[in-house]
């Protein structure tokens, strides 16, 4: 039953990942087009290489666990709460949502939906998935290893990153 449900799971956030992948090549041709400008393209890849090892660590560890966490409920509800955050998120920003930072010259930032309450609720949401579906099969090694490292990434290098392009944004530079 655990390892049905690893590779279900499994299966269905990594086509989940996919589409939004499309979502956002397809979001980014449109700001591009629009005049937009691409920030921290060098450290895109870490949270790409990250998702992957977390996909791949969780299911490896679930497997040799073999167990359900007896607080599942708890992570399903965490999940399942940050997933609504997220595509609360992804449909606040519509064609301005990416993977990546973009942004339009002279375009005000989004302050519509969680960002009315929260300055980057897609991180947030994102960091609770990172740590809530490993520990539904009690892969914890994964959970706290991916948590830090992405907090690290985001903190360090990813929201400064971000911040500084909106600034520039809004200055119309």
């Amino acid at each position: 039953m655990v390892i049905a449900s690893l590779a279900g799971l499994a299966v269905c956030i990594a086509l989940q990942r996919l589409a939004e992948l499309r979502i956002a090549a397809a979001n980014r041709e449109w700001i591009l087009a629009a005049g937009g400008r691409e920030y921290g393209k060098g450290h895109y890849p870490c949270f790409f290489i990250l998702h992957g090892i977390w996909l791949v660590g969780w299911v490896c560890e679930g497997y040799w666990r073999q167990e359900w966490s007896y607080l599942w409920p708890i992570w399903l509800t965490m999940f399942t709460l940050a997933q609504g955050l997220r595509y609360w998120c992804i449909n606040s920003l519509g064609l301005f949502w990416n993977t990546r930072i973009l942004v339009i010259p002279g375009k005000q930032p989004i302050c519509q939906g969680p960002y009315r309450y929260l300055r980057h609720p897609n991180y947030l949401a994102v960091a609770i998935e990172l740590a809530s579906v490993p520990l539904f099969f009690n892969a914890w090694i994964t959970a706290v290893t991916i948590s830090i490292i992405n907090a690290l990434l985001l903190f360090a290098i990813r929201i400064p990153a971000e911040e500084a392009a909106l600034i520039e944004a809004k200055s119309g530079r």
